[in-house]
């Protein structure tokens, strides 16, 4: 008998959307002997531990075990520390990173603030005896160094633990060494601030300066005796950290890399190996031009190796650029309306492809993720590929329908899929593309597979998954529920099990679930994805142009329509009952941005262009502006806003001012404030009762209660 504690509410919190349990962060040994990741020992515990799985034997064993390492104490995060995590979305514990030498025979990693190495042949862990806290420790290439950060300073000791020493210390207040900037993090996906020279003996050090940016306070006011935390938040059309670059070698010489950073401020990727020069990608503000530059790290002189302009913005790509080992340029350009990969000057995909990502390059191929091209023939709807792609060709390496990534040194690779027919993900170990070993997930089974159907919608073909009740005869139309994200970065229409879960949870609450992923979302095409460009409104016509398509096929009454998202899904669903009150009867809007001039410079600068110089795109586009309410209609909607507190990403301004906006037009509105939760909600209770609130709210506003 199921009781109110297992109810799925508290088991998807407990078991953080059930991905505790399931190994992570996947690293191949060159000579494919070891496979080394993370994964904890249940799907309720948080604590990952480090793991090395033998590939010729199939066998695994634990490298680094917290507990154990700890000796049963509590882990104590450092502020820096807990910044990290917020970018990356991390809410695990434990081991939740590491990094290895070139030979995969060494690990390093952070534990509550201390260093700890691992000798992945042995099995063996042990600490260094270091100052704290630590912060993003890794192995020179050679394994005789560990370079980390401490209190802004980049340091670095023998793999024995001796000769610990800075190279790199704060010059200035707010100056670090060895460490992203916000932006970097939050928006660039450059989480990392130092890389090791390919010979162990230099490395390349961000230096961020963080002076110029406005400082924002974010207070617990349900803690009114703690001092609000002072962070540095580059809002839209305000100033960024400054970032320089520097080769600092072992014996602390410093040598200054050069390139016009008044012109290309943005420091958005770094490539260190022996197929050649260092290489920067450097942006534009407006990000419409970049450049490639290989640095000369005995001079800090660079010299460019590529240009990209585009009218509209340039995208950043995992895994590029760099070089191949013959010394060939790779990367990703949009390119004849096509996301395309090109290797030196030639373009090797074509418009079949949508790329994603760069996973590996070898002599033989590039390794890549992508999902069906406009002119595909059969476009899958929310399938992710790897593909092998050289001159000869293009091989698929994933076969069944699913979402697919991999990790790949020399002839062994890590495939992770996540397929429509099976709770989690699976993943195997191929060598030389032939299944060999399986790494298990300690992950709990849902309970419970989503009733989805992934189908178009409207005229614009709009990816969308469609999800009834369980237990749905149909028996008459069902009240709608739109759950979209519906932005950039956040496709939600996948074709995989787990990304379903909790819409499937409210569909069985009595609705038919609608998530439509509209222009500006990823995995079609260039053109799709810049459609939103100065103006995000185009996303609520998307939803509203798929609900009605749909409404033809599938049993949706459109006189109860509600819409509830997280963050731009939690805009996008305060945007739909603000102006479009014909279609929409209620929302729900989770950590929403409100005036996109408080949101931060990277991303909201590269879809909406200065506020100083866009004003308009700002106010069509923002719930809120200096006036009040942003193109108020009628009839008045109920909305709840719910909002973190603690929220260092969209902060808590941006619910409170469209509650002012709110009150001051006399429109009544829900406010659900949650003290010490951030953009995140780990939070085991409040992520339940969240779900559970937002059903009750749905329910009244739509009557359906009674």
């Amino acid at each position: 008998m199921t009781t109110e504690t297992d109810s799925f509410p508290r088991r998807h919190a407990r078991t953080q959307r059930f991905t505790l349990g399931a190994p992570r962060s996947f690293t191949v040994a060159p000579d494919g002997s070891r496979v080394v990741f993370l994964r904890s020992a249940s799907g309720t515990d948080r604590a990952n531990a480090l793991w090395v799985l033998d590939t010729e034997e199939g066998t695994e064993r634990i490298a680094a075990d917290p507990r154990a390492l700890l000796g049963g104490s509590e882990e104590h995060l450092s502020p820096e520390e807990r910044a990290r995590r917020e970018r990356s979305r991390e809410g695990g514990a434990g081991i939740v990173s590491y990094a290895t030498d070139a030979a995969v025979e060494l690990a390093s990693f952070a534990l509550s603030g201390r260093l700890f190495t691992a000798e992945l042949r042995a099995g063996t862990a042990r600490e260094l005896p270091v100052a704290g806290p630590v912060i993003d420790p890794r192995p020179s290439p050679d394994g005789r160094h560990i370079a980390y950060v401490v209190g802004g300073a980049l340091r670095v000791v023998g793999a024995e633990g001796a000769d610990d020493r800075a190279l790199a210390a704060p010059d200035g207040d707010h100056v670090t060494y060895g460490m992203a900037e916000f932006i970097a993090a939050e928006e660039m996906g450059r989480s990392r601030g130092f890389w090791w020279s390919p010979e162990s003996d230099r490395l390349l050090v961000a230096r961020v300066d963080d002076t110029p940016v406005e400082r924002w306070w974010i207070s617990d006011p349900a803690h009114p005796e703690q001092e609000p935390s002072r962070v540095a938040y580059p809002a839209a059309g305000t100033a960024n950290a400054e970032v320089r670059l520097f080769v600092i070698g072992l014996d602390g010489v410093r040598t200054e890399v050069s390139w016009d950073r008044a012109r290309y401020p943005y420091l958005a990727r770094v490539h260190w190996s022996q197929a050649g020069a260092p290489l920067l990608l450097v942006q534009a503000r407006d990000q419409r031009s970049q450049l490639i530059l290989a640095v000369d790290p005995d001079t800090g002189a660079t010299r460019m190796v590529h240009a990209d302009e585009d009218p509209t913005w340039l995208d950043l790509f995992p895994g590029v650029p760099c070089w191949s080992p013959s010394g060939q340029l790779v990367r990703i350009t949009d390119e004849g309306g096509a996301r395309r990969l090109a290797v030196g000057e030639r373009p090797l995909t074509g418009p079949q492809l949508h790329l994603r990502a760069v996973l590996d390059v070898s002599d033989d191929d590039v390794l890549v993720s992508a999902s069906a091209g406009e002119e595909a023939a059969e476009p899958e709807i929310g399938e992710v590929h790897v593909y092998r792609v050289n001159e000869l060709g293009v091989e698929r390496v994933s076969q069944e329908p699913g979402v697919h990534s991999a990790v790949r040194a020399g002839d062994v690779t890590v495939l992770v899929s996540a397929t429509p027919d099976q709770p989690g993900s699976r993943v195997r170990v191929l060598r030389d593309g032939k299944p060999t070993a399986t790494v298990p997930s300690y992950a709990e089974d849902p309970g419970m597979s989503p009733r989805v159907t992934l189908t178009h919608g409207g005229a614009r073909r709009i990816p969308c998954a469609v999800l009834m009740p369980r237990d749905y005869a149909g028996d008459g139309p069902l009240p709608v529920l739109m759950d979209p994200y519906g932005g950039p970065h956040g496709p939600r229409v996948l074709a995989a099990h787990n990304p379903h879960l909790t819409s499937q949870w409210f569909a069985d609450q009595g609705f038919a679930v609608v998530v439509a992923d509209g222009r500006g979302t990823p995995g079609r095409s260039p053109g799709w994805e810049k459609a939103v460009h100065h103006d995000f409104t185009l996303s609520l016509d998307d939803q509203v142009e798929a609900l009605h398509d749909l409404a033809t096929s599938h049993p949706l009454d459109l006189s109860r329509v509600a819409i509830r998202g997280w963050s731009y899904g939690g805009y996008l669903a305060a945007l739909a009952v603000l102006r479009r009150p014909d279609v929409f009867h209620a929302g729900i809007a989770g950590a929403p941005v409100t005036d996109w001039r408080l949101y931060d410079t990277h991303y909201t600068e590269r879809y909406l262009g200065d506020p100083g110089a866009h004003p308009e795109t700002y106010a069509k586009s923002s719930l809120v502006t200096e006036d009040g309410l942003s193109g108020p209609a009628q009839p008045h909607r109920p909305l709840m806003i719910v909002h973190g507190l603690a929220d260092d990403n969209v902060v808590v301004a941006h619910a409170l001012r469209l509650s002012s906006a709110l009150l001051a037009a006399g429109r009544p509105h829900e406010v659900l404030p949650l003290s010490g939760v951030t953009h995140m909600t780990p939070q085991e209770q409040v992520a339940e009762n969240l779900l559970l609130l937002q059903v009750d709210f749905l329910k009244r506003s739509l009557g359906l209660t009674g």
